[in-house]
């Protein structure tokens, strides 16, 4: 096992807080940043920001220039070795003739695991593995999770009264939550890759499911928002409103149905959607599994955020198919013949119950905020977070 000095925590730190740069843009890349120090010293910086554009690697060795030369190269991801849109960042860093290289995780694109290590040691270069590696992970929940198990990594958000009502019987529901706690889900939004609800919701709420600038409360708002996120509408029987608010949204907006009505799927493409047929579940609807599947493969998903009712959040809960939820919980009471966080069916005793672990929960404004995840019995940290 590798051994690192407090210095190469130190810079291995600062490379994760530039890879974070590109929380909201790399898109459906990984989020990557690269230091480069010598003799004491840091000569080159960079971080990927966009696909198709340099990585971290080659913005920190054009920084260095000739510096480069005998530094040792601080990488939150393990180099790529092959050659995609950009050429490989394991032969630019033997190239750049570096004397070491510190890598926080290997790569789990099938492509390129391992390989670039043993690229850059094949050249006589020192390279060590495992700095700091969990604060990686962390950055790119849904890279690995697309890679390494063939699905996005599945984030719901939803935002609750004090007694976990979604909204008032009538489907009312706009504001629980306060404007630093919609200020939050906007983020959510921006660092996603799609955005999934199902048709019921989208109907009560017209809902345009975008990325808001004005909302975001970042610097770089206008630039984030122009990257709007993929919206996944889950509408087995087509019942979408041809004058739906994300219909006329910018983005695109995808439509997953079982039905084979061609007259439907016709009007509705006529009104700005693209329509996907998939199979359906023993009940008749989409099946979400194979949905999942769908995205990663078709769509390079990589975070999938979901904002829906309670019908589709308790079924993709019973599927086990989520990985972390964002609870927004609002100092208020809606009553009892409000609508319910989800739809459980089948919940009638103690042993029924579905367990969470919470990972963190802090006020936002004037509400809370929880993130957890559901216990699945059987693994070892009994999560499915990455």
């Amino acid at each position: 096992m590798a051994l690192f000095s407090t210095d190469d925590h130190r810079y291995m730190a600062r490379a994760l807080a530039l890879a974070a740069y590109g929380l909201y843009t790399t898109d459906p890349n990984p989020r990557v940043g690269c230091l480069l120090v010598r003799d004491g010293k840091v000569v080159g910086e960079g971080y990927h920001r966009y696909a198709g554009e340099p990585h971290a690697e080659v913005n920190a060795l054009v920084a260095a220039g000739e510096n480069a030369r005998g530094a040792t190269a601080y990488v939150t991801l393990e180099p790529c070795s092959h050659i995609g849109r950009t050429g490989p960042c394991a032969v630019a860093l033997q190239d750049a003739r570096v004397a070491r290289v510190v890598v926080a995780m290997v790569d789990p694109n099938p492509q390129v695991s391992g390989r670039g290590i043993r690229l850059l040691e094949d050249a006589g270069i020192e390279v060590s593995v495992g700095l700091l590696e969990a604060d990686a992970r962390a950055l790119n929940p849904g890279f690995i999770a697309r890679m390494a198990s063939k699905r996005p990594f599945v984030r719901m958000k939803m935002a609750m009264s004090l007694d976990g009502r979604t909204a008032m019987g009538s489907g009312e529901s706009q504001w629980i939550t306060g404007p630093e706690a919609r200020a939050q889900v906007q983020r959510l939004r921006a660092r996603s890759s799609a955005i999934l609800s199902g048709v019921e919701t989208v109907i009560m709420d017209d809902s345009r499911l975008t990325v808001r600038a004005e909302q975001l409360g970042l610097d770089d708002a206008a630039d984030i928002a122009r990257r709007q996120p993929l919206r996944v509408i889950v509408d087995s029987q087509l019942r979408l409103p041809l004058a739906a608010a994300c219909l006329r949204a910018p983005g695109r907006t995808l439509i997953v149905t079982t039905s084979r009505d061609t007259e439907k799927r016709g009007r509705l493409i006529d009104a700005g959607a693209e329509v996907q047929v998939l199979a359906a579940d023993a009940q008749g609807r989409v099946d979400l599994s194979a949905l999942l599947e769908w995205l990663a493969a078709n769509e390079e998903v990589n975070e999938l955020l979901v904002e829906t009712g309670a019908t589709l959040a308790g079924a993709m809960l019973n599927a086990g198919l989520i990985d972390e939820m964002q609870l927004f919980v609002a100092p208020t009471l809606l009553g009892g013949d409000a609508r319910p966080l989800f739809a459980l069916p089948g919940l009638v005793q103690m042993a029924d119950q579905q367990l969470l672990t919470i990972h963190d929960m802090r006020a936002v404004g004037q509400d809370w905020r929880i993130i957890a995840s559901p216990v699945v019995t059987g693994t070892s940290d009994d999560t499915k977070v990455p």
